[in-house]
């Protein structure tokens, strides 16, 4: 690869997430008027990607799309769901219902990698060159309560999480609602004052944040 080209490509890679700027989101809860038709546009709001670049080579040392399963996006997953199950109307409900009652118990995110080694990407083992955590905009931050391999993503997965692939490791990690502040209290990791928060991956390997904006009130 000739000087230029590469030059071109690295300032591609550098300008990049600057050109496409992620949307902000809104974390307001209660009712949400969606068909299962919305589901695309909803997926895209809460889903981000990132990537740690082995710059010399242009190599992917990780790459990750992660979507935030909120209130919000809760919602338009299951009337997507309920209709390409054809759920009852009270089957609809109740996995609604335990949906959203998830979301007020811990900030899920379903997680999609490739990473140069695959070892490397299997975040639940020693051999992982990654860690993860929740970062706030306070620089607080929460390491998972569990995380979840899914091991042989199915249609659901590929279906509703369409960038999952088989060169792609899935996983859920699910972090805690509240931490421990310096002084003491419990205070929620995603708060009304909060305005952005990230998924954060670090190791040896480097670093590569995945943030969502938040709208205020």
């Amino acid at each position: 690869m000739s000087k230029v080209l590469r030059g071109a490509l690295l300032l591609g890679l550098l300008v990049a997430p600057g050109a496409c700027a992620s949307p902000q989101v809104s974390l307001r809860q209660g009712p949400r008027v969606y068909t299962a038709e919305s589901y695309d546009a909803v997926l895209q709001r809460w889903t981000r990607e990132g990537h740690q670049y082995q710059l010399q080579g242009l190599d992917d040392r990780i790459a990750v799309t992660a979507t935030y399963e909120s209130w919000d996006f809760r919602w338009a997953y299951v009337v997507r769901y309920a209709q390409d199950f054809r759920l009852t109307t009270p089957e609809r409900q109740e996995l609604l219902q335990n949906s959203l009652e998830a979301a007020q118990q811990q900030h899920e995110f379903y997680v999609a990698l490739y990473t140069q080694s695959r070892r490397w990407g299997e975040l639940t083992r020693p051999t992982s060159a990654w860690r993860v955590l929740l970062v706030n905009d306070r620089r607080e931050e929460v390491a998972p309560v569990a995380i979840e391999p899914i091991t042989r993503p199915g249609a659901v997965e590929r279906t509703y999480f369409p960038y999952t692939t088989v060169w792609r490791q899935a996983f859920r990690i699910r972090f805690p609602k509240y931490l421990r502040s310096a002084s003491g209290a419990e205070v929620e990791v995603i708060d009304d004052r909060v305005r952005s928060f990230s998924l954060r991956f670090s190791g040896p390997l480097g670093s590569t944040d995945l943030v969502w904006n938040i709208i205020p009130g």
